[in-house]
Parts: C-alpha cells; structure tokens; sequence
C-alpha cells in the first residue's frame, strides 16, 4: 500500500510501501518484535479509520510480507499488549459487524488468484480482533498517480490499466463477488505499471 494515506485505502488496505511510518505515530499499533503466530512485526505501513497494517517478517518462509489488523479506531482500543477491546457497549454491535466484514473480505480474497487482486495468503481470528496476512507490495495508488501526472492521463495509459482491471472483475462476478468501492484510491499501481484492486467494499 501507500502509507493509507488515503484513510483505509489497504491493502489496505493492503499491503505495500511507498516508505515506513514511525510507531509512535500511530495509536494502538504492536510495537515492533510483536510476534502473531510466525510472523514478527517490523514497522507499521499505515493506519486507517478501520485498520492498521504493519511490514512483518515470515520466519517461516523468510520473506516480508504484510499484516492487516482490523482495528476501528473508533469503537476500540487495544487493553494489553496484543489484546483488542471495544470501548463502550453502545459500540460492540457496530465492532462485531465490522470484524464479520473483515474475515468476510479475507476469505472472499483468498479464493481469487489473479495478478490485478490482492492475494491473501491466510487469515485469523485472535486477541479480540482479526488478521490477513497478504504479500508485501511497493506502489503508489492511482489517487496518487492522477495527481502527480498534473493532466489527464492519454488513451494508451487508460487501456493499459483498465484491461486487467476489467479482467480481475469479470473473473469476481463470474463467481458472483462484487468490490463496490472502486475509486482511484483503491488501485495500487505496481513500480512495473501493473494495477491491482484494493480495499473491496463490501
């Protein structure tokens, strides 16, 4: 992802860098070392209205890779060293059906293998709160991309990211999934120009 710099834009939100974010930046946030099952917690990448995403480490495979936490800022906090709680009755229903949200995403995520969607490769429940573990991706989002070019972008350059975008849809609805948030916000551009649909909707 970017940064999230676009509120929960994730991969992640997601999960790729454009830098690395200082914890102290960030409320709630595992402090680096933190361990989640084999995977050790390096640097935070962003954080979201709905999320945090941090640059982990693979112990096992040896390699870096991304970690989104569903952590609503505003209906939780985090109580312990890893521990996720809601911050008033009133909140619990709305955190519960966020969290329902979460894994529904990972999952959905999980089924798909194609270069322009975001990969999971496992999801968890723990602590209070949920887990999916996606590969760790550098890029900046189309958002971002628009707003440097300082023009519209030629027909050439539109086609080149709409034919794999359309292709990752038509591969969703043809198992009847849909991402109902598409915005240039939600589109990573890859360093070799490739894009890949972010944060779904749903």
């Amino acid at each position: 992802m970017t940064g999230l710099d676009d509120d929960d834009r994730t991969l992640g939100g997601v999960g790729a860098a454009t830098g690395m974010a200082q914890l102290g930046e960030f409320a709630n946030a595992l402090a680096p070392g933190t361990r989640l099952n084999e995977f050790e917690i390096l640097s935070v990448i962003g954080q979201g209205g709905f999320g945090i995403v941090y640059l982990a480490h693979d112990l096992t495979l040896d390699r870096r890779i991304a970690i989104k936490e569903y952590m609503p800022s505003a209906l939780a906090t985090r109580t312990q060293a890893m521990t996720v709680a809601v911050l008033s009755d009133r909140h619990a229903e709305t955190f519960s059906a966020g969290l329902r949200s979460f894994v529904n995403e990972a999952r959905l995520l999980a089924k798909f293998d194609h270069p322009s969607l975001l990969k999971v490769h496992r999801f968890w429940e723990a602590h209070g709160t949920a887990y999916m573990v996606m590969p760790y991706y550098e890029g900046i989002t189309l958002g971002t991309m628009l707003k440097r070019l300082g023009a519209p972008p030629d027909e050439a350059t539109l086609k080149a990211l709409l034919h794999p975008l359309l292709d990752a849809l038509e591969l969703m609805h043809s198992a009847h999934c849909y991402h109902r948030d598409i915005a240039p916000d939600n589109i990573l551009i890859l360093p070799d120009g490739r894009p890949m649909l972010l944060d779904f909707g749903a």
